[in-house]
């Protein structure tokens, strides 16, 4: 399904409620109860698993990151080194 766009008609009741066609939660492995994430911006809406937008966010922190380097290694240096100065 790489490059290609399905669109689904989707109606908001009146509790504001949207049902996902079966298909599309089979294809995406969405059960029920599943939680998903609604990102509102410029664009309109953006419907994500919590497992598609972590992918997402660590792809951006890859970017930004060398492989190998933990964040957490870094903060904790930096503490030791502003603790030892105090």
């Amino acid at each position: 399904m790489q490059d290609k766009q399905l669109v689904h008609n989707l109606k908001v009741d009146s509790s504001g409620r949207i049902a996902l066609p079966a298909d599309a939660r089979e294809r995406r492995h969405i059960a029920s109860g599943d939680t998903l994430v609604a990102i509102e911006d410029e664009k309109g809406f953006h419907i994500k698993t919590r497992e598609q937008l972590l992918a997402e966010v660590q792809e951006l922190f890859a970017q930004h990151v060398p492989r190998g380097v933990l964040l957490s290694d870094e903060i904790n240096a930096e503490r030791r080194a502003e603790h030892e100065r105090d």
